[in-house]
């Protein structure tokens, strides 16, 4: 008994002095970027039970509300479980400066204990999408020329937005949630036990694999994705891509070799890159100025 006291008692010291491991986001690139952004305002777009959930806007210069511009929306990852909007504030940031409109979303986590499931994720992210188009002449955008955007989970939930008829109680669902254009940053894309999120989301796991539920007519899409990804495996990228062309999609895949999970976050060459390679894709959109 005394052996084990003691046992515990040096656990217990060994652990006080031992850091906690931080977060792979926090000297990243990005991170470094959001610190120093700040929204132009925050505008509530739905109320669930006592919880409001929050559009984060980013206006360009010379906005004004008469304006019909290009609209980027933007969410963040971290497993439907964690991080915020202000994660994505950096790519905001970039589009506002080009003349976009730009909106990283806050959405309910997924949180076994206050019942929130990742289909409760998908349903904020749709009645976002929905009401940025029932108030486009107050936000000044064209409602036809929406842009969403996602990282990780995220890209998962960018996906939902033009791909799963998972809608909140009290939506209007003449109102369409389906974007004009995906960007997919390393997005959970393949919900399948071979994929990320199949514990997560349980057994209906196959009705939010985008992987799984591609058909004609989904938006132009632009995959980032690199090749050392363990996280969300990169072989669910290449079957959504191919799924994608298969079904007369207009999708490309930007591969990055030996790129891990978040790779493009990191260092400032692989974010400008990767902002590149969008930019160009919605200039052949005509959704960039």
């Amino acid at each position: 008994m005394l052996r084990s006291i003691l046992f515990l008692a040096v656990a217990a010291s060994v652990l006080a002095q031992t850091p906690a491991p931080k977060p792979k986001t926090a000297n990243d690139y990005v991170a470094q970027l959001v610190a120093k952004l700040t929204p132009t305002r925050k505008i509530v777009y739905k109320k669930i039970a006592d919880r409001e959930l929050s559009l984060h806007v980013f206006q360009p210069e010379g906005w004004k509300a008469s304006d019909k511009r290009v609209c980027y929306i933007t969410i963040h990852g971290g497993g439907w479980t964690g991080m915020g909007p202000e994660r994505m504030y950096a790519f905001a940031d970039h589009f506002a400066k080009l003349g976009l409109v730009s909106i990283s979303v806050q959405y309910r986590l997924a949180n076994a204990k206050s019942n929130t499931t990742v289909f409760d994720c998908v349903k904020d992210v749709r009645s976002a999408m929905r009401y940025v188009r029932a108030h486009a002449d107050e936000l000044g955008i064209d409602p036809g020329k929406i842009i969403v955007s996602g990282g990780s989970a995220g890209g998962h939930l960018a996906a939902s937005t033009a791909m799963f008829d998972v809608n909140e109680d009290g939506d209007d669902l003449t109102i369409s949630p389906m974007p004009n254009a995906l960007v997919l940053l390393f997005p959970v894309i393949d919900t399948s036990a071979e994929g990320y999120g199949h514990a997560r989301i349980g057994e209906r796991w196959k009705e939010l694999s985008p992987a799984h539920n591609v058909r004609p007519g989904l938006p132009p899409t632009i995959t980032f994705h690199g090749t050392a990804d363990i996280t969300t495996p990169f072989k669910g990228a290449q079957i959504f891509h191919h799924a994608m062309l298969k079904a007369g999609n207009r999708s490309e895949l930007v591969i990055h070799e030996g790129g891990d999970h978040g790779y493009l976050m990191r260092t400032q060459p692989l974010f400008d890159e990767c902002l590149a390679k969008t930019d160009a894709f919605l200039k052949s959109l005509s959704l960039l100025p």
